[in-house]
């Protein structure tokens, strides 16, 4: 059977999103399906990195279409982006052939459409995997006006491609709740928690490395690693590393990009926190190493976002078996997970606003100094989502209609078993 996963990222790319279409995508070619994968040439927070229009990579065949590289400094480059990548998208994916399921996920927001057009074009069956909710995201984060006309059209795309998509995939119960209550009829929706990225356990060595190259040696490194973005605020963390800016032994590592990554730099350099220090993305092979470097792991959700974005950086968090600084709501997936006791990680939360509380918290994870590690049967999710992703394609694959309730059906668990 012919499969296509439509998605901005992919491998090399160390996005997130690309990273767990790769994972399935050689979970489908070990079944013995045939492959296609249609991203983008350039890199999604690097446009300056550049791609092989074509490669053939553990069986899967790639292809990446050229856009424009304006970048994400405005929204308005972003969209041009967006744009182009789209148009490439809609000129090439007709011409790939016919295929018997498609999967779409959400990056750009839009390329749910092209899944619906090959859906019609191949009489195939569609499988929408949200990674998030927009327009959803970008009204609550502010980027776009709720009233405007293209909120509205982003509105009547998104309800467009659920309506007929054959299986819509929620990477929580709070996304899967959100998807049903805005009309997706619940015998469809599937919920499939990400998984943490292959390879990626705790590294010693690794550890000691990044510390020395990074200056970090001797102290106790609160991190954040991952997107930074309206729907992570960091205003919480930053007042608390104010707090503790008198404490030469503690020390803030910003990992990552994202739009609010240049903003935060030029609020710390304004205020004069030397204790912070910032990173870029790391690759793939570093990253054991970047997030074993941490003795304190920050995990951030906007009071705004729970069910519209996923922390998917919590299970890589978990891998290492780091203790987890939680800074957000409650519930949330990240309580669901802990309060469920499937992780034995030290666990500190606090709400947005509570700098106070998180300094302490801190101080007190400083003072502990303790690593309560946990191994993958502790929190097993990689083999057990991957598997649960590609059975639900090769369920629609198999039999041409929504995949059988009591073999596949949503689960209400935060957890995953294998």
């Amino acid at each position: 059977m012919r499969v296509l996963i439509l998605n901005q990222a992919f491998h090399p790319d160390v996005v997130a999103t690309g990273q767990y279409a790769a994972d399935v995508a050689t979970a489908l070619v070990e079944l013995d399906h045939e492959v296609t994968v249609l991203c983008s040439a350039h890199g999604y927070d690097s446009p300056s990195l550049c791609f092989p229009p074509k490669e053939r990579w553990k069986g899967v065949d790639i292809v990446r279409v050229a856009g424009t590289r304006f970048g994400k400094t405005a929204k308005w480059r972003r969209a041009l982006d967006f744009a182009s990548f789209l148009a490439q998208c809609a000129w090439h994916a007709p011409r790939l052939g016919r295929f018997d399921a498609i999967v779409a996920l959400t990056t750009p927001p839009l390329i749910s459409a092209v899944g619906v057009a090959c859906k019609f074009l191949s009489h195939g069956r569609l499988i929408y995997w949200t990674m998030d909710l927009n327009p959803n995201e970008a009204i609550l984060a502010g980027w776009l006006d709720e009233t405007a006309w293209t909120a509205r059209a982003l509105t009547f795309i998104q309800n467009f491609s659920l309506h007929h998509s054959d299986a819509v995939v929620a990477l929580d119960t709070f996304m899967r709740d959100h998807l049903i209550a805005a009309g997706t009829a619940a015998s469809k929706v599937f919920v499939v928690p990400p998984w943490p990225q292959e390879d990626v356990r705790y590294d010693e060595a690794g550890r000691e490395e990044f510390r020395r190259k990074h200056g970090l040696h001797g102290k106790f490194v609160v991190m954040y690693s991952g997107n930074h973005s309206p729907c992570h605020p960091l205003h919480t963390l930053l007042k608390a590393a104010e707090i503790l800016r008198r404490d030469k032994t503690i020390v803030f590592a910003f990992v990552g990009g994202g739009s609010e990554h240049r903003r935060l730099q030029q609020a710390a350099e304004t205020s004069g926190l030397h204790n912070l220090r910032f990173l870029p993305y790391q690759p793939r092979e570093h990253l054991s190493a970047a997030l074993s470097a941490a003795d304190l792991h920050t995990v951030v959700m906007g009071s705004k976002f729970v069910g519209i974005v996923h922390p998917s950086k919590i299970y890589n968090i978990l891998a290492v078996g780091a203790p987890v600084l939680y800074i957000g709501p409650t519930p949330s997936h990240v309580t669901d997970i802990f309060g469920s006791g499937a992780s034995s990680c030290a666990f500190y939360p606090a709400k947005h606003g509570q700098a106070d509380l998180v300094a302490g918290h801190i101080l007190r994870a400083a003072d502990a100094r303790s690593r309560s590690r946990v191994t993958e049967a502790d929190f097993c999710v990689r083999e057990g989502s991957v598997q649960r992703m590609a059975d639900i394609i090769t369920g629609e694959l198999a039999r041409g209609s929504a995949v059988s309730a009591q073999v596949f059906g949503p689960v209400r668990n935060a957890k995953v078993e294998s």
